[in-house]
C-alpha cells in the first residue's frame, strides 16, 4: 500500500455498492478495528422491507455499533450507518443526516451519487468514497465530486467484484486513488 495514500485524518468513509457488493462489505468490516475515530455508511441499493435484517447481519461480522440512519442523527465516530431503502441520504453542515424522498437518481433511492456529492460538500478532504460492486454507474459522478473535494477515492476491483460494470465504469472515467479487493478496503481502512 503506497504511504502517500494512507491518510491520518479521516471523518467519514462512505461506502456505496449495488448487485453483489453485500459480499464485499462482508469482507471489509471484519477487517475493521474498534475504536476509530471516522464513521461508516454504507448505501446499498436495496428494496423497502418492513423489517430488513441487513443491520443484524452486518452486526454479527465487526466490532462496530451498526445501525440503520434516522433523520437528523449525529455522525458518531465508530459507528457503520446503514442508508434505509427507498430514502436519499444527505449529510448536513452540523454533521447530523438528513433523508429525503425526492425523486430517484440513475433509477435509484438511495443513490449513491446523491450520498458522495453530499459527503463531499461538508467533509471535503476528511472524506473516503468506496465504490463496490453492481450494475450501473450510480456512484462514479459522487465518487469524482470526493476527488474534487481532496477525498480519497477507492474502487473495489472490477476483477473481485461479483458484478463488475460498476467499478469498472469507475476506472473508465475516473483515476481512483486506489483500485483493491474488498479485503484490501478494509486494510486499508485500518490504517488511517
Amino acid at each position: 500500500m503506497e504511504k502517500d495514500k494512507v491518510r491520518s485524518s479521516c471523518c467519514l468513509a462512505v461506502i456505496g455498492g449495488s448487485a453483489g457488493s453485500l459480499d464485499a462489505i462482508l469482507k471489509i468490516l471484519p477487517c475493521l478495528n474498534t475504536g476509530a475515530a471516522y464513521a461508516v455508511v454504507i448505501v446499498q441499493h436495496r428494496k423497502p422491507l418492513q423489517d430488513s435484517p441487513l443491520a443484524d447481519i452486518l452486526s454479527d461480522k465487526t466490532g462496530w455499533s451498526v445501525k440503520e440512519v434516522e433523520e437528523k442523527e449525529t455522525v458518531t465516530p465508530g459507528t457503520v450507518y446503514i442508508a434505509p431503502a427507498d430514502y436519499h441520504l444527505l449529510f448536513e453542515t452540523d454533521h447530523s443526516f438528513s433523508l429525503d424522498a425526492s425523486e430517484k437518481v440513475n433509477y435509484s433511492r438511495p443513490s449513491i451519487d446523491v450520498t458522495f456529492e453530499s459527503a463531499a460538500d461538508v467533509y471535503g478532504s476528511s472524506v473516503i468514497g468506496i465504490l463496490l460492486s453492481g450494475a450501473n454507474a450510480d456512484g462514479v459522478e459522487g465518487l469524482q465530486k470526493i476527488r474534487d473535494a481532496g477525498g480519497i477515492c477507492i474502487v473495489q476491483d472490477p476483477a473481485t467484484a461479483e458484478v463488475s460494470y460498476m467499478p469498472a465504469e469507475a476506472l473508465r472515467r475516473l483515476q481512483p486513488d486506489l483500485v483493491l479487493p474488498a479485503e484490501g478496503i478494509g486494510m486499508y481502512l485500518n490504517a488511517i
